[in-house]
């Protein structure tokens, strides 16, 4: 390994859990310094705990990535502590499982502030540091819902719409100008999470990944190979790549197929007997929920990746 990659600074969104929470443990090693964003400070302190038992430097910053003071107050820190941030990952989401016609104006704009104008915010103060000194990667995490929306989430599939579009055209400006700074997109499957416990829902039933499901240890891998190889894009597992190339031959067909399975595909196992909501506040400020969800004995520990 380089010896700067050894000691090189991270910064993380989202990272108290889920694929957030997998991504700082994958970056973790000896020498390795990484700033954690999140909402919830019970994640946070479990997330700073398991990087720090690694003899990585953590530094644990509870942000609301919506709001852009909040983001660009966390980066001065983590730069005057930690030194020059050379990886950025945009991962923190919030979303919605409910029909379009059944959610109000204030849940779509919420789940728009932090999954997309976030993202927004994050790379907005990143490239503030990265283009003057001409290197760094921003690593957005996207979903095959980038490409192919479903029913049920309208609101997040949207946002994923727009960061794929956002980083397109920031990248290409990039290009034009001959930076060295690099963007790049990891297109996720289906990820065992405790996203499925919390996000608010409108579902009679328990919610749950479209299946095939994947570990979050796989999705982690991707990113950071991907924040170490300047690909434009990576498509993990072969659900992913095929939800996005069968969307531009055969859009049409997903539209029919979608509205027969998309709302039964999303739930399972009856009425959910605790109705968790992490839309507005973190429900792990006092429970640390991890990075895993409840679907281990489901889920896949490797995948199909192409980019």
């Amino acid at each position: 390994m380089p010896a700067n990659e050894a000691s090189e600074v991270i910064v993380i969104t989202g990272a108290s859990a889920g694929v957030g929470r997998a991504v700082a443990r994958a970056f973790s090693r000896p020498g390795a310094r990484i700033g954690l964003l999140a909402r919830g400070r019970a994640g946070l302190d479990g997330v700073r705990s398991e990087v720090e038992r690694t003899d990585a430097t953590a530094l644990a910053l509870p942000t609301d990535v919506s709001d852009p003071d909040q983001v660009e107050a966390a980066v001065e820190t983590i730069e005057r502590e930690l030194g020059p941030i050379r990886i950025w990952v945009n991962n923190a989401m919030v979303s919605v499982f409910s029909r379009f016609t059944e959610m109000t104006e204030a849940e779509f704009r919420r789940v728009t502030e932090v999954t997309y104008l976030g993202c927004v915010h994050g790379t907005m103060a990143a490239l503030r540091r990265m283009v003057p000194r001409d290197e760094g990667t921003i690593v957005q995490v996207g979903s095959a819902l980038a490409y192919r929306g479903i029913p049920l989430q309208s609101a997040y599939c949207g946002a994923k719409h727009a960061i794929q579009g956002f980083t397109e055209s920031v990248r290409s400006e990039l290009m034009h100008d001959g930076s060295r700074v690099h963007l790049t997109m990891v297109q996720l499957p289906a990820v065992n999470t405790p996203q499925f416990i919390w996000t608010r829902s409108r579902m009679e039933h328990r919610a749950q990944p479209v299946p095939p499901i994947y570990e979050p240890e796989v999705a982690a891998r991707a990113i950071v190979w991907a924040a170490r190889h300047h690909r434009r894009e990576l498509e993990v597992g072969i659900s992913t790549v095929a939800a996005i190339w069968g969307d531009k031959v055969a859009s049409g067909l997903g539209d029919r197929y979608l509205a027969r399975t998309g709302f039964r595909s999303q739930q399972y196992d009856g009425t959910a007997p605790e109705r968790l909501d992490n839309l507005w506040h973190a429900v792990d400020a006092d429970r640390d929920f991890g990075a895993h969800g409840p679907f281990d004995d489901r889920a896949e520990h490797r995948a199909f990746s192409s980019g």
